[in-house]
């Protein structure tokens, strides 16, 4: 039996025709990779956009793994990394178009570093244009200078990439979960994903205790994977801009306890406090900020708790 080189784990909720279009390019991928067997899952979260229909009817070699409702992304990945075998395990967003030769590239580089845990590539826009693919580990002050709009001044929250060489690796604090390859043996060691996330935020925790037990991580720019990004999370856009800074407090509190927890909530409502106060006083003026306010006010009651 041929053992399994690379499990390309997808996690769908109503992206069918992205969905599709992401498979035809890891196609094109598995096509050129010659050397060992590759297989892919798509977790489907309840999907009721024909999704699944579509991944049995169009791609029959795809393993489709489905769920009755939408489980998150955090419990939705862990189940196809314990359906998989590979050696190494790519988490890639439904969203996303591997560019030729990606995988085979990154995978070229987790051989050649076996102290990398994990490796992104260099993540595009739409229109070829650089997105940010990696950050620096989100303290409490970091994010408040971040959303200050402090990093013109100085950057502590955010990389500049667009100033990386792009014909060498960099050695980063946290990849973006769109497109993330990782060691099998480091995942076996650290553990999956922390399913108490329902999303986002869940590959920082990883990242983060990756580095604490000595792994590397590292952004590969020769492998290009485009991006078209939050195509689930735009169909519950309010939710889950409030559930992107519940995740970020889970996240302080379970590394930092409630000290760290308090702090980053105090930092939170200083930054959101004017832009909701803002917001709806523009929203008496202009409407369409009224439901600006309104996701803002939600954020200070229900993480800030104010």
């Amino acid at each position: 039996m041929t053992s399994i080189l690379l499990s390309i784990i997808i996690v769908n909720w109503n992206t069918r025709d992205l969905l599709e279009q992401c498979l035809l390019s890891i196609h094109e991928n598995v096509q050129t990779f010659k050397r060992a067997n590759v297989q892919t899952f798509v977790v489907d979260n309840g999907s009721t956009d024909g999704s699944p229909a579509r991944v049995r009817d169009r791609f029959p070699w795809v393993c489709l793994i489905e769920n009755s409702e939408n489980l998150g992304f955090a419990r939705a990945n862990n189940q196809g990394v314990r359906a998989s075998t590979g050696r190494y395990v790519l988490l890639l967003n439904s969203d996303t178009e591997a560019q030729p030769g990606a995988f085979e590239t990154m995978v070229d580089f987790m051989q050649a570093h076996p102290h990398a845990g994990a490796c992104g590539p260099r993540l595009l826009n739409s229109d070829g244009s650089l997105q940010p693919s990696c950050h620096p580990t989100l303290t409490p002050w970091r994010e408040f200078w971040r959303l200050c709009f402090l990093e013109a001044m100085r950057r502590v929250a955010t990389y500049d990439m667009a100033a990386w060489p792009t014909d060498a690796p960099r050695e980063v604090e946290v990849i973006k979960g769109a497109c993330l390859m990782l060691r099998r043996d480091a995942l076996d060691e650290v553990g999956l994903l922390d399913e108490r996330y329902f999303m986002y935020t869940e590959e920082m925790d990883l990242c983060y205790r990756l580095l604490q037990a000595g792994w590397e991580l590292w952004w590969v720019p020769w492998a290009d994977v485009t991006h078209y990004g939050e195509a689930s999370s735009k169909q519950m856009a309010e939710e889950m801009y409030v559930q992107l800074y519940r995740s970020k407090a889970q996240f302080h509190h379970k590394f930092g306890g409630d000290d760290e927890a308090g702090h980053f909530r105090r930092l939170l409502g200083l930054a959101y406090a004017p832009r909701w106060a803002a917001t709806a006083f523009g929203g008496l003026v202009v409407p369409s900020l009224a439901s600006r306010a309104r996701v803002f006010r939600r954020l200070l009651r229900e993480v800030v708790g104010l």
